[in-house]
């Protein structure tokens, strides 16, 4: 088969295909950038893999990083990061979108077909409304966390306003775009139980993991859930759920444990149980030491950080939705119900078979990546299984092992991270766009289940 140049490129600039695309090129810029003596404190000669790792880890705002961000990066570098974070957050192809519209005050076909394939937006006329929603709540929920943030460092941790809005600005924009990096070595560990920091960071983070569709939906009708469409619903009421559910297991397991919150008061101890039942979801901070947390903590962990946050936000995993979905699946087959039934809507087939496609890829990749990581490594299951599962859930929490992995295994969690940003389906679909329609079907059999 001869390939024309107007087929080829019509092939590659598929909104499907160029959407990953994208986001490897912004990985690859990203990463040559880092490079740059600029951007590195230092003469290491180990630069190569550090940047691209971290260019992929912010891009994919995940927030994994093989190198302490304060000490390796110079503040040049961290803006870098920062400003990869942003774009990788808001999404390349809604980026593209907005710029365009503030230029040239229209859309294009093709570029309104990248942002829908981006947000998942299934009416067309959707996309120019919702983008502004997306530009003017992002910076917006920033903006307040900054100067909340900097009120917070200059009164309790620095001395100038300079270095506390700069650190306020950088994890502002961390936060809403749930990325885990931070300018601390340690994270957040050093503010354990300080409320007026951790709060509206896991404001951001929550605000970030609900999703871009979410938001417009409830800035129109927040007042009336009785009005909620079914994907509103679910991830509203599913993230609170597990927001809930992680806390309250994040404190009835750490309470006494004296390597992480024994030693604190039930106030400091509150508040970083608030904390541990957010940041899973794909945030990423982190006030306590996983590598010392039970593991219980981890385990239950590993669940939130696969789960992530909600469809078409800047959080990863399989999805809130996706997850009470196969719920909603499980108790229609116990009930004996032919079809699947939420509120007063039943889900199509091919929702329910998306779902199961996402689930099932999902734990074959996690499952995957971290048998490949156990054999190119000596660490234990544990750390390798929360290590993958943080990639994968693009959330960057860590126990301490990503520096020490070898470069064969830094390759297997940037896949992980790029994948869980992109999307199971999407970067299926990207490889094999084959849709058919047949014209006859087969006879029915059922083989034997369980």
């Amino acid at each position: 088969m001869v390939w024309s140049r107007r087929s080829l490129v019509a092939t590659v600039m598929h909104p499907v295909r160029l959407l990953p695309l994208a986001f490897v090129v912004g990985i690859v810029v990203g990463g040559l950038i880092l490079m740059l003596p600029i951007s590195r404190t230092g003469d290491s000669d180990e630069v190569v893999m550090p940047a691209l790792f971290a260019s992929t880890s912010a891009v994919t705002v995940t927030g994994l990083t093989t190198v302490d961000t304060a000490e390796f990066w110079t503040p040049f570098g961290q803006v870098v990061l920062m400003v990869l974070v942003q774009i990788g957050g808001f999404g390349i192809m809604t980026l593209a979108t907005v710029l365009g519209l503030l230029v040239g005050g229209r859309l294009g076909l093709r570029t309104r077909l990248m942002a829908q394939a981006e947000m998942h937006i299934v009416n067309l006329g959707e996309v120019w409304p919702l983008l502004r929603r997306v530009a003017v709540t992002m910076f917006s929920f920033e903006i307040v966390i900054a100067i909340v943030l900097a009120i917070r460092f200059r009164i309790a941790y620095f001395d100038d306003w300079g270095t506390s809005a700069w650190y306020a600005s950088f994890h502002s924009v961390m936060a809403f775009n749930n990325a885990g990096f931070s300018l601390n070595s340690d994270s957040l560990v050093g503010y354990l139980g300080d409320a007026w920091l951790i709060f509206p960071l896991c404001i951001g983070v929550f605000a970030g993991a609900v999703g871009f569709p979410v938001m417009a939906e409830l800035f129109k009708s927040w007042r009336r859930p009785a009005k909620w469409t079914i994907h509103t619903r679910l991830t509203v009421w599913g993230s609170i759920a597990l927001f809930v559910a992680g806390t309250i297991a994040f404190l009835a397991l750490e309470w006494n444990n004296p390597g992480t919150l024994g030693p604190h008061g039930w106030w400091d101890k509150v508040v970083t149980g608030i904390e541990g039942g957010i940041m899973p979801r794909s945030g990423g901070f982190n006030s306590i030491d996983y590598a010392v947390a039970r593991p219980e903590t981890q385990g239950v962990t590993d669940i939130m950080m696969f789960i992530g946050g909600g469809s078409a936000s800047t959080a990863g995993g399989i999805k809130v939705t996706t997850f009470l979905l196969l719920a909603y699946v499980i108790l229609a087959e116990l009930r004996g119900d032919p079809d699947v039934m939420i509120g007063h809507r039943r889900i199509g087939t091919q929702t329910l078979r998306q779902a199961v496609a996402i689930a099932l890829l999902s734990v074959m990749l996690v499952a995957g990546a971290t048998l490949f990581v156990l054999l190119a490594t000596d660490f234990s299951l544990e750390a390798v299984l929360f290590e993958c599962t943080s990639a994968f859930g693009t959330v960057g929490l860590s126990m301490g092992i990503t520096g020490d992995l070898p470069y064969t295994a830094q390759v297997g969690l940037m896949l992980l991270m790029f994948v869980g940003r992109v999307g199971t389906i999407t970067a299926a679909s990207a490889l094999t766009m084959r849709q058919r329609i047949p014209r006859y079907r087969l006879p029915e059999e059922r083989p034997i289940i369980g």
